[in-house]
């Protein structure tokens, strides 16, 4: 059950309440600037209505025009109606009354949001794959869902009661989450083995041969800071304050901590040797608390450096070492490159924890953009023009297909993209904004409830195609949320990232400027529909995606594997119990079982099972002491187990209380 605490739910957010009122203003100088533009530019040659600058233009300028016509008639009407009741043609008078209030009515309720070029998919048919699949199982994307990682009653901005604090996410489903995704995507039964996969793997496809984690090797976690701006924090101790920033979407603490822990304690990596942070923000105060009470010797980066507060600076490298594609021609003379943080070099492994979200201009946000605060200028500003929607929010000024887009750049290049151990994504708290709260999700099976959801895969291209098919079927204007996604090429950089084939003229993607165009980086598809949500390699039709849907054990999520429906986890007895209890499991086949008691904060106590079994009912007692024999004290206890058959991964846990 999800013994949540409830709070109240909040009028409409703030930062919806503010694009609302952008949008109406903007509307009408939006309206004047594009009819003035496309008159200027398309009367003197009419060839120009096919530039994609005046098919961006065409539909403001329309839309202002039926808003003006509308008002015009409204005002006619109105007057017609006052003279005909003036000579008592009242009939005559009341029809043209009636058609006044109706061409208003309309005209109000008139969409009056920037125009956002829609398309479904537009350039690219579903199940029709682009590029090699990478990974040890090539194009595969782990999907874990379990609603119990969240708060279905939390009210994502309440003030002490964020989104992102502890009463809202259970540490236990989330580190099983992650534990899970390891193992699924490598292939392994342990976690331990599937980090030793996952680096011989990664090692071999860097030349370095097949061998594991080398003792003082660094590794970078970067995260998505957003809100961590100057006015979203207090500069004594780097709390967040209250404001409409506060809550916004962004990687979750408990997500970094579940993976802190797996890189210490089971993969063997010292603290010491492990950076976090968003170079380009800050470190709220309720991050690091919550990590470094676990972990103190870990660096925790800052831009602005605040050692009082435990933090790293994170200095930025001498030279540039980023160089864009376009050389100038699209993102400007200027900004032909960039320098990264000293750290992104220094490290030998990059773990990038972005968030799932949509972006008002680029559509989606996920690994590649994270990395837009990967630079070390003061903003991202100018990055903006190799993207869709390149000044205001939401307006297509780059629509369709092969141009030059600087995603390709970022996810090639031999720092930012190379030295990624694995891809994953966070998508436990996802939102329809950037600098938005998360929003709940009507489709199935999230149900009006959060996405708490991770996903995970080897190959770059895979991971942000799946999610731009869950961004792009679930934010859409029917839905009442910003359709970001739906803007016409947002999917164009991961056909690029992908084949070469659907490069623009004239671009070769070089982010080294070394004369070595990047190959493929990974495959690119759609899937058959947003109901079945099935690729090529889950059809058996091709060699493309694979999504790889890990069943909980609740009946909520999509299961791949039926019989994980009749798996279910018995309450241990007697409980609450002071010296022993009895935990009981059916299995309905022959699968690898892990059972595994952990304190409420989700630290590991004692592992009760790790065996193949078979079928049939089976019984496991824990006496109340950890891995050492120690006895542990009074509390509230999680014991969780996970099913691993031969097409599915089922994991369930329910809670116990010990009393001495």
């Amino acid at each position: 059950m999800r013994s949540w605490r409830h709070h109240e739910k909040p009028d409409a957010e703030p930062h919806s309440k503010l694009i609302n009122c952008w949008q109406q203003l903007s509307f009408v100088f939006m309206g004047i600037a594009a009819t003035l533009w496309f008159l200027i530019r398309v009367i003197p040659k009419p060839a120009r209505a096919a530039y994609p600058c005046m098919r961006a233009a065409a539909p403001i300028a329309s839309a202002f025009f039926i808003y003006l016509l509308g008002l015009s008639a409204s005002l006619f009407a109105f007057r017609t109606a006052r003279r005909y009741f003036s000579k008592a043609r009242y009939v005559l008078a009341v029809l043209c009354l009636f058609a006044a209030l109706t061409a208003l009515l309309m005209t109000l309720s008139a969409d009056t949001q920037p125009t956002c070029a829609l398309g479904q998919h537009i350039g690219q048919t579903p199940n029709q794959p682009l590029g090699l699949a990478k990974g040890i199982f090539p194009g595969r994307v782990v999907w874990v869902h379990d609603p119990e990682a969240t708060n279905e009653n939390a009210n994502p901005r309440s003030y002490g009661h964020g989104w992102f604090l502890c009463e809202n996410n259970n540490q236990v489903v989330i580190n099983q989450m992650v534990s899970t995704s390891l193992r699924a995507i490598s292939g392994q039964h342990s976690d331990a083995a599937a980090w030793e996969a996952l680096f011989k793997f990664h090692n071999q496809k860097r030349g370095k041969g097949e061998v594991p984690y080398k003792t003082g090797e660094k590794i970078m976690i970067k995260t998505n800071a957003t809100s961590a701006w100057g006015g979203n924090y207090s500069t004594s101790n780097l709390a967040a304050v209250y404001n409409s920033y506060y809550g916004i979407s962004e990687t979750s603490p408990h997500l970094v901590l579940s993976v802190l822990r797996q890189l210490v304690h089971i993969a063997g990596v010292a603290q010491k040797d492990i950076h976090v942070g968003d170079p380009m923000k800050h470190i709220y105060k309720h991050c690091y608390d919550l990590w470094h009470a676990e972990f103190p010797d870990v660096n925790y980066l800052d831009h602005d450096g605040y050692a009082n507060l435990g933090r790293v600076k994170a200095e930025a490298n001498a030279s540039a070492s980023l160089f864009y594609s376009d050389r100038g021609a699209v993102l400007g003379a200027t900004n032909k490159s960039d320098k990264i943080y000293k750290i992104f070099d220094q490290a030998e492994y990059l773990i990038n924890l972005p968030t799932l979200k949509a972006h008002s201009h680029a559509g989606i946000t996920m690994f590649a953009k994270n990395h837009f605060g990967s630079h070390t200028r003061s903003d991202a500003n100018h990055l903006h023009t190799g993207l869709v929607a390149t000044v205001n929010r939401g307006v297509v000024t780059r629509p369709g297909y092969k141009h030059y887009r600087v995603q390709v750049d970022l996810m090639g290049h031999k720092v930012l993209g190379v030295k990624n151990l694995f891809y994953l994504m966070d998508a436990l708290w996802t939102a329809d904004f950037e600098i938005g709260q998360p929003v709940k999700w009507k489709m199935a099976p999230f149900n009006d409830d959060w996405t708490s959801s991770l996903f995970m895969s080897l190959d770059p291209v895979a991971i942000e195609s799946v999610g731009y098919d869950f961004l792009h079927a679930e934010f859409t204007v029917s839905r009442g949320l910003n359709p970001y996604p739906q803007m016409e090429g947002t999917d164009d950089y991961l056909h690029q990232a992908a084949s070469s084939s659907t490069w623009p003229e004239g671009i070769i993607y070089d982010p080294e400027n070394d004369g070595t165009p990047i190959a493929s980086l990974g495959v690119h598809e759609h899937w058959n529909d947003s109901v079945n949500k099935q690729y090529t390699r889950n059809l058996g039709s091709g060699a493309g995606i694979e999504l790889y849907r890990v069943a909980n054990c609740t009946g909520i999520a999509q299961k791949s594997d039926p019989a994980a429906a009749d798996f279910q986890l018995c309450a241990n007895y007697p409980n609450p119990f002071n010296a022993a209890t009895t935990i009981a499991y059916p299995l309905p086949w022959p699968a690898q079982v892990q059972l595994d008691v952990f304190s409420i904060s989700g630290e590991s106590v004692r592992s009760l099972v790790a065996e193949n079994q078979p079928a049939g009912m089976h019984r496991v007692i824990w006496d109340g002491r950890d891995n050492r024999g120690l006895s542990v004290p009074s509390g509230t206890y999680v014991y969780q187990i996970r099913v691993s058959g031969p097409h599915t991964t089922c994991t369930t846990s329910k809670r116990m209380l010990l009393i001495r």
